[in-house]
């Protein structure tokens, strides 16, 4: 079981790697979609 800390850790590190790859500028909801997907994968 991870801990709140490693979740966190997770998460932004997902979400940075998809800022860099899609850049700036899309709605919300394509970020949320992009993040659930890839967080399902781990």
């Amino acid at each position: 079981m991870m801990t709140e800390k490693e979740i966190g850790k997770v998460v932004v590190d997902t979400s940075i790697t998809i800022d860099e790859t899609l850049g700036s500028g899309l709605y919300e909801i394509v970020y949320e979609v992009f993040l659930t997907h890839e967080l399902k994968k781990e």
